[in-house]
């Protein structure tokens, strides 16, 4: 996911998306855990997503104070 495609949602869009990375990343884990899983390195975009949707939620936020 691109942070261009992510700076034209609002706070509450960035919020419910991070929260669908979030469960996607702990399903993969349990995956990991149990040897299911077929491209290990999706954790990592995962991981790598949901902190660039905190920053531009961050951003957004400082824009409205």
């Amino acid at each position: 996911m691109k942070a261009k495609e992510l700076k034209g949602m609002s706070a509450a869009e960035l919020n419910a998306k991070i929260g669908e990375l979030k469960s996607e990343l702990f399903n993969l884990r349990f995956q990991h855990a149990t040897n299911q899983l077929e491209n290990p390195m999706r954790i990592v975009e995962i991981k790598k997503d949901i902190a660039r949707a905190k920053t531009v939620l961050r951003e957004v936020e400082q824009k409205r104070s």
